[in-house]
């Protein structure tokens, strides 16, 4: 990649922006990093990886998939460049991605081990202090889940119950479960959730197929 391209790119990633140019142009100098093409449909990272690496979603767009436990249902959304992919998974008690993520497009990433990470974080403070403020609000984020008030209709409960498993509160989901499992979920009844789903998707706010929610704008319904 060519060195003015490599220094823009880095510009655009969360964890270098603020960055004074003389440290950039050190690290991209200095920094082992690796650049990887996909094409579209192959899968960057299966859910369940070691996650020993940060990787920055530089160019495209891709899909991101959980599962259930008991993979009694997903949830998929979109993640468009310039992102990281679950940085916070990096460190802590389980250091595995927790999302498969695979190429709507061609995608292009930066790799950058572990230990290459660490070390910028250990010389430059811009880049130590991102990357606290990544990890801290996913945290912060997190934490509030159980102390805000809970749905009083069922609209709600289904997009809370969505919003909770998302990585990001917005835009598009596809809900892939049976009706009666939503319906235990968020606790109703089979029909009172088929009658909500049946309605919502009659004003537009979703499309409804056989264990299928497609969610257009989960902003516009959550609460």
């Amino acid at each position: 990649m060519p060195y003015i391209e490599h220094h823009e790119r880095l510009l655009e990633l969360p964890l270098f922006q603020g960055m004074s140019r003389n440290d950039l142009e050190q690290v991209t100098a200095t920094t082992k990093f690796r650049y990887i093409t996909y094409a579209r449909g192959k899968t960057l990272v299966t859910e369940g990886d070691t996650c020993d690496k940060l990787l920055f979603l530089i160019k495209g767009m891709t899909s991101a998939t959980g599962h259930a436990d008991d993979n009694g249902y997903s949830i998929t959304e979109t993640v468009s460049a310039p992102d990281i992919l679950q940085p916070e998974r990096i460190f802590g008690l389980t250091q595995r991605y927790t999302r498969t993520f695979r190429a709507i497009t061609d995608c292009d990433l930066i790799s950058l081990g572990k230990m290459e990470a660490l070390a910028l974080a250990d010389k430059y403070e811009i880049f130590r202090l991102n990357l606290l403020n990544i990890i801290c609000t996913q945290s912060q984020r997190l934490t509030r889940f159980p102390w805000r008030t809970q749905p009083g209709d069922i609209r709600h409960k289904i997009a809370r119950f969505i919003e909770t498993r998302c990585l990001r509160p917005a835009g598009g989901k596809t809900v892939r479960i049976k009706m009666e499992r939503l319906a235990e979920e968020v606790n109703e009844s089979r029909l009172n959730v088929s009658r909500t789903l049946n309605s919502m998707d009659a004003e537009g706010i979703i499309s409804l197929k056989r264990g299928i929610i497609q969610v257009h704008a989960l902003e516009k319904i959550i609460k």
